[in-house]
């Protein structure tokens, strides 16, 4: 897929989640290959049917095979690198607008920690009753457009019922299964990324959040992800979030997005963007045009 066809599947995309809190692509065969970071301010649940496929999670690779579950968290970027020509896949996209109500519902049922790692293989049985779980929401989605207090409010409870199926499974599984250090240590980076590229871009606040040294920290997540700076995996967040603001928001200025992306002048957004990709932030914007 070209960048012009990226920019407006993700715009077209975007406006659907808007409308509904949640939107729903059932049985899609395979995927469009693009070789971009794609950043998403939603929830993005997907489920493998048949097929296998490939891609980069957050830098690290991760392969689809059936019955294999994604849940991949607000903030958090994903490049698809290739798939089989029988890939099937059902996906499920959760507004950032129902998020936090979507959150608060499931920490008073006791979920403290509500990042999962982003994939885990299930067993037909419970991918049937996963799939039996979005059907109903697109139910809900489907109801009364009138009622949209009532409608967020089923669409929230379908919600929990399904993490709660799903912390279950991954508890399961999860059973004797231990991160190392290193790995640990990169994945609550990548989330602390994730919820605080806005405020931050200094590899020094993120080790201060983690209780780690800059070199120290520095060290670890270089080795981590094969060679990759802490800088640089700032910089791919901060970049990737920039692209699909410019993509999916052509109603914004690009000091607008800038402030958006939490710079403090429009001046600072515009050298970062064409240091990071060799090219303007208008020149982006007019190449999705």
């Amino acid at each position: 897929m070209d960048h012009v066809s990226l920019a407006h599947e993700l715009e077209r995309i975007s406006n659907l989640i808007r409308q509904n809190d949640v939107y729903i692509v059932r049985r899609r065969s395979g995927f469009k290959l693009v070789n971009e970071d794609i950043a998403s301010p939603d929830v993005v649940v997907s489920i493998c049917l048949q097929g296998n496929a490939k891609v980069l999670c957050d830098f690290q690779e991760y392969e689809y095979h059936k019955n294999d579950l994604s849940i991949i968290m607000p903030g958090h970027i994903l490049r698809q690198l290739e798939c089989s020509p029988d890939f099937v896949i059902t996906r499920l996209y959760i507004s950032h607008d129902i998020y936090p109500e979507m959150k608060a519902q499931l920490f008073s049922h006791g979920y403290e920690k509500f990042y999962l790692s982003p994939f885990c293989n299930l067993t037909d049985t419970q991918v049937e009753r996963l799939l039996k779980v979005i059907d109903l929401l697109g139910i809900i989605a489907d109801h009364d457009k009138k009622d949209l207090q009532l409608r967020r409010h089923l669409l929230i409870g379908q919600l929990t019922v399904g993490y709660e199926f799903v912390n279950y499974y991954r508890r399961e599984l999860d059973k004797g299964l231990a991160l190392s250090h290193s790995s640990r240590l990169y994945n609550d980076f990548c989330n602390l990324i994730a919820e605080h590229y806005q405020e931050s871009r200094e590899v020094k606040y993120y080790a201060k959040l983690l209780n780690l040294t800059p070199k120290y920290f520095s060290k670890v997540i270089t080795r981590e992800t094969g060679g990759l700076s802490p800088a640089d995996s700032i910089e791919s967040f901060v970049i990737a979030h920039a692209k699909r603001l410019i993509d999916t928001r052509p109603d914004c200025t690009l000091s607008e997005i800038s402030y958006m992306l939490g710079f403090s002048e429009p001046s600072s957004f515009y050298r970062y963007f064409k240091h990071a990709t060799g090219i303007t932030a208008m020149q982006y914007r007019n190449s999705s045009n």
